[in-house]
């Protein structure tokens, strides 16, 4: 048995290194030993939101997995045959229910399947739900790829309770994917929410967000409120671009004493710098889809190239060889072509 051995600690060294990992090994039936897990983080190895992205890969494969706990800094992950399933995820805190998802899509594009997932829909340090339903899945739909995704309840930090539920149809169709600039802008869409919170939270942002993004373009603006109920309270603003590319995004979380039109504004700020460089896809975006234009093939602009990024990048090739071409240096915008298409 050949492993494919990655060091946790290359690159940005996070997480993400962990989820490319697992859900590549699903894939491509190699077992992997991950070492030295998130080594120059303060607290270094496997966190909590970590594991529940793994334990969702080890059910999905049937795989036999060993330093599946808290704190290790080794993780061997030795993949079963994958066949679709209904996968669970009981996250019991705020723990980030899109990062979870960001593990099991891609495996799951290869098997089918559903999900039901509890936890933080919308937590710092990860893509809020809206935006991975209305930006990312968006572009993955143009790859072939079709995910249904459902929000049941919405999560914040520290409570969680989000639920979210969805299914994968098999990735029958693999489409390459060019996007390299937009040319034309058609409208902006967003959601604007508040759970636990009066209606004008959600207004508010709604309409800074709103005025901000008709400074500079003309195109029509429709943000859509929500006010909802959940575990704790919470507030956060998701707007996206349309193009006649992709879709670009930016968001904003409320938190306690920052006024809603300071997280409208925030949103739209971020939205408007991803769109200043004119390139197809943000920099959210363009590491998320590095695992699926391995398979799918093409070529992407991307508003600014991230560690993230390149550490995705590195990842796919220890298991697939060589695939990529990135032109451009890391915190500028650049492009990613795929040299050749990852074989399973």
């Amino acid at each position: 048995m050949e492993w494919v051995r990655i060091n946790g600690s290359y690159g940005e060294g996070g997480g993400q290194i962990l989820r490319t990992s697992v859900a590549l090994s699903v894939i491509t039936g190699k077992p992997v030993k991950i070492f030295n897990i998130r080594a120059n983080r303060p607290n270094p190895g496997l966190r909590p939101q970590h594991l529940h992205g793994i334990l969702a890969l080890k059910e999905l494969s049937n795989a036999k997995v060993k330093g599946a706990e808290v704190g290790s800094t080794v993780l061997e992950f030795i993949p079963g045959k994958a066949e679709p399933k209904h996968v669970r995820v009981p996250i019991k805190t705020a723990g980030s229910i899109t990062l979870v998802l960001q593990a099991l899509l891609p495996a799951m594009a290869f098997t089918g399947g559903s999900f039901e997932i509890t936890g933080g829909t919308d937590v710092p340090w990860s893509p809020p739900v809206d935006y991975l339903k209305n930006v990312t899945l968006f572009a993955l739909e143009k790859m072939g790829l079709k995910v249904e995704l459902e929000l049941k309840r919405r999560g914040h930090y520290p409570k969680g309770g989000g639920l979210v539920t969805g299914k994968v149809e098999p990735w029958e169709e693999m489409k390459p994917l060019v996007a390299l600039e937009w040319d034309r802008m058609e409208r902006f869409g967003g959601i604007s929410h508040a759970t636990n919170l009066p209606a004008h939270v959600a207004e508010r942002q709604a309409r800074a967000a709103k005025e901000r993004l008709g400074e500079l373009y003309s195109a029509p603006v429709e943000i859509k409120t929500e006010v909802s109920r959940s575990l704790g309270p919470g507030s956060g603003i998701v707007v996206w671009a349309e193009t006649d590319s992709l879709r670009l995004g930016g968001d904003a979380l409320g938190k306690r004493g920052k006024p809603a039109e300071v997280v409208g504004r925030e949103a739209a700020d971020e939205l408007l710098g991803q769109l200043a460089p004119k390139k197809a896809v943000d920099r959210f975006l363009g590491d998320q889809l590095i695992p699926f234009l391995a398979f799918a093939g093409g070529e992407i602009g991307v508003a600014k190239i991230t560690n993230h990024l390149i550490t995705n990048v590195w990842v796919v090739e220890q298991f697939l060889g060589k695939i990529f071409e990135v032109k451009g240096a890391v915190g500028g915008p650049g492009t990613v072509k795929t040299v050749r298409r990852g074989l399973i």
